[in-house]
């Protein structure tokens, strides 16, 4: 057993389950929740989360900040019959076998103090689709000095890319530390696109799946806000350090 239910913990205690289920209430006990977890190791933690936060909290003058990052691996999936929508007293309902079409990958620049999004979609994510997608983004903000935090994968740091931000200084890359993806605000409109419009969507082809990518981004942009952080690199390195101390060996 890997967990108890308030039914079998009442069976073996000789209670009754309602009152388990009150104890754990009391106590916001929760067994039959999980979360994952994982440390960042980086040897530049501190420093990442420094660079970072303090780009999101007092970002430099005249400069724009930009959360890049890409969301691969997207499906274009078609319910092998039409959906049957919403209806009074009655839920969507679906097919649960469904056609694969391939797939697409979404590159996406946040831009922090608007919420804008631009966007593109590609059919890899090597380091020439980023890179093109870095002189997109470049081009989108001309003669604009432009700090762009994203994560560590290793097509981020190619050779080639280096050698385009070596001939383009007004492009710098901020990057955030290892198993950190949280820290960086793009992961927030991947989270709302993905709900909003991809995992419930029904695509015929990658071209429909891009089509609604656009649709749903030229969307967001009409209505965007700014992304706003709140918490210091104090604070965020105080609960890191916490969890990173709190385990016990056994």
């Amino acid at each position: 057993m890997t967990h108890w239910s308030s039914r079998l913990l009442a069976g073996e205690l000789g209670i009754s389950h309602s009152t388990v289920a009150r104890v754990w209430a009391e106590h916001d006990v929760k067994p039959w929740q999980v979360e994952t977890f994982k440390f960042s190791t980086d040897p530049q933690l501190d420093a990442r989360v420094r660079d970072v936060v303090g780009l999101y909290l007092d970002p430099p003058a005249h400069a724009i900040v930009l959360c890049v990052d890409e969301k691969s691996q997207i499906q274009a999936l078609e319910r092998t019959q039409p959906v049957r929508p919403v209806r009074p007293g009655r839920r969507e309902r679906r097919t649960h076998d469904y056609l694969r079409h391939g797939t697409t990958t979404l590159f996406a620049a946040l831009e922090v103090a608007t919420g804008r999004v631009t966007d593109a979609c590609q059919p890899r994510h090597r380091h020439r689709e980023f890179l093109a997608f870095l002189k997109l983004v470049a081009k989108a903000y001309p003669r604009r000095q432009l700090h762009v935090v994203l994560d560590n994968y290793a097509t981020h740091k190619h050779a080639k890319v280096q050698a385009w931000l070596g001939s383009h200084p007004r492009v710098q890359l901020h990057f955030t530390p290892t198993y950190a993806s949280w820290l960086n605000l793009v992961e927030v409109f991947f989270a709302i696109i993905e709900r909003q419009a991809l995992r419930r969507g029904d695509f015929a082809s990658v071209e429909d799946l891009m089509a609604a990518i656009r649709r749903f981004v030229a969307g967001w942009n009409q209505r965007c806000q700014p992304f706003t952080w709140t918490k210091d690199a104090d604070q965020i390195l105080a609960k890191l350090n916490r969890q990173n101390t709190s385990a016990t060996d056994h």
